[in-house]
């Protein structure tokens, strides 16, 4: 089944604001991460003396909405405000922290810019990102000087756009540098962007995040299941696989601890550090820590199958707050903890002799002011000209997709197959663009899939095609932020078999500008 939403208008609205309240295609960028913020700077302990995460009832919801409203005109500044280098915080600095999180939740009458942000006394809060990979890629030019790009992928997008922040990103470069020479001068070249490396070896590398983050845990979180081989040689894999990811997840907690300051954030994401909230609380327990998933969580019974449940979960519990894009994810989590750990599952979250993890959804966004502006440029006009004549008369279809098992390209395109086979006088009036992302190269499994999705593109296009136009266009290469914008302009078809929050979605909307195209999803895919 597929949903099929026009831009402005979609079809499904009513019934999703009878059951959530609201819709809203293009979040900003930080409201997940000003969400968390603001629960994380009332947790003094954990005690039960917050506001419940869950409301459990319509006035509650409502109350707790007028809340997060008065809280946001510390959150939200104006424009002008944001462009100013000195805006920040107010804060006095002889106060503790629970004197400022009472100040921060309290101060409600100041103004957006003129009381709230000022030069005098600033104060940015400092948060610590932590993620499997930084927000740039590193290329080595010589024996101390690497070249920075920014990197494509829906948690560099997502953040973005967060600017009220003191934030430095640790993670790890994505290259391996052995040598001391060369990791002094990437982390030199790092600093200049607020970026903190992480070194693993190649050996960690292979058994932490191509073994048991993309053989284990991604396929499973994606309902895929386990990998099915030999038993033996499977679990002595997978024993030394859980190691290195122990291990790995050790290495980012050493680098945390380096750089961390008390009354800092740390927000852990994904399920490449699932282990890191626990690394962090045995070295100082009064670390606010915050983790953050960015795939589904499946239910227990599946979560039931993986042989390390209990020490994920029990892992994961050691943060102070837990957060999922939707609330059905927040309640599989919530839910293997009862039936897998013994433990006892509230509204506000998950309870372990006295000590509660609250968990919450924190749908994220994009920031959709850096796509709308794009559209302006000239680059960007001038390739919107040049596909309109390139494929003026044809309708376009627009698939941007990592080219990842559960992304569903190879079903995507035999369904377009079977459209040219039964409406054969739509072969010479549509396309579609397919761009596929390489991911993981290395691996096996997805070298697998690139040599079957060639072969259906292939065969195609020698079915349908003509001497002077084909009706797939395949890319197998990332492109940069202006060639994405102006290939936004068309239709887009986003049609995984299992997802999160697809970001790519934000991104076709925010710019539909001029030409209102059409965005359709397949039901497995949330967007809010």
């Amino acid at each position: 089944m597929l949903l099929k939403f026009r831009c402005g208008k979609p079809q499904m609205e009513q019934d999703y604001k009878r059951k959530h309240g609201r819709i809203d295609f293009v979040s900003s960028a930080d409201r997940g991460i000003k969400m968390f913020y603001f629960i994380a700077k009332r947790i003094t302990g954990n005690n039960y003396n917050c506001t419940p995460l869950t409301p459990r009832s319509r006035l509650e919801r409502l109350l707790r909405e007028r809340e997060l409203r008065k809280s946001s005109r510390y959150l939200h500044p104006t424009e002008e405000g944001n462009n100013k280098e000195g805006d920040q915080l107010l804060s006095d600095p002889s106060t503790n922290e629970n004197d400022k999180a009472e100040q921060f939740c309290n101060e409600e009458d100041l103004s957006d810019t003129s009381r709230a942000f000022t030069e005098e006394q600033p104060f940015r809060q400092r948060l610590l990102v932590v993620a499997n990979r930084l927000p740039v890629s590193a290329v080595r030019e010589g024996v101390d000087s690497y070249h920075l790009e920014i990197s494509v992928g829906g948690l560099v997008s997502a953040l973005l756009g967060v600017k009220e922040f003191d934030t430095r990103w640790i993670g790890w470069p994505g290259v391996n540098v052995n040598d001391d020479a060369g990791q002094e001068a990437l982390t030199k070249a790092l600093a200049e962007m607020r970026c903190v490396p992480v070194f693993l070896d190649e050996d960690i590398v292979n058994q932490y995040y191509n073994g048991y983050c993309n053989n284990i845990l991604w396929p499973l979180f994606h309902y895929l299941g386990l990998p099915h081989e030999d038993r033996l040689a499977t679990t002595r894999s997978f024993q030394s696989q859980f190691d290195a990811y122990k291990k790995a997840n050790q290495m980012f907690a050493d680098v945390v601890n380096k750089y961390y300051e008390e009354g800092d954030i740390v927000w852990c994401h994904d399920y490449h550090l699932m282990f890191l909230p626990k690394c962090l609380k045995e070295y100082n327990s009064n670390m606010k820590v915050g983790w953050f998933l960015h795939t589904p969580f499946p239910s227990s019974e599946l979560h039931r199958t993986l042989p390390s449940r209990s020490e994920l979960l029990r892992a994961v519990l050691a943060a102070d707050l837990v957060g999922f894009h939707t609330y059905d994810y927040a309640r599989h989590f919530v839910s293997a903890c009862t039936r897998i750990l013994g433990l006892e599952g509230t509204p506000d979250g998950v309870e372990d002799q006295g000590k509660l993890t609250r968990v919450a959804a924190f749908p994220i966004g994009i920031d959709s002011e850096r796509f709308i502006r794009a559209l302006e440029l000239p680059e960007v006009q001038d390739r919107m000209k040049e596909m309109q004549e390139r494929f003026a008369g044809r309708k376009v279809m627009l698939g941007i997709d990592r080219l990842d098992m559960i992304k569903g390209i190879p079903q995507k395109i035999l369904a377009f197959e079977q459209f040219l086979e039964e409406n054969p006088h739509w072969h010479d009036k549509v396309v579609l663009l397919q761009i596929a992302v390489p991911t993981r190269t290395d691996c096996p499994e997805y070298q697998k899939l690139t040599s079957q999705v060639h072969e259906i593109v292939g065969r195609i296009n020698g079915r349908f095609g003509t001497l002077t136009a084909v009706p797939i266009h395949h890319l197998d290469r990332s492109l940069d932020f202006h060639a994405l914008c102006a290939l936004y302009a068309v239709t887009a078809l986003v049609t995984s078999l299992r997802d999160g929050m697809n970001l790519v979605s934000y991104e076709f909307v925010a710019c539909q500008a001029s030409k209102k195209g059409v965005l359709i999803l397949s039901e497995v895919i949330h967007i809010l």
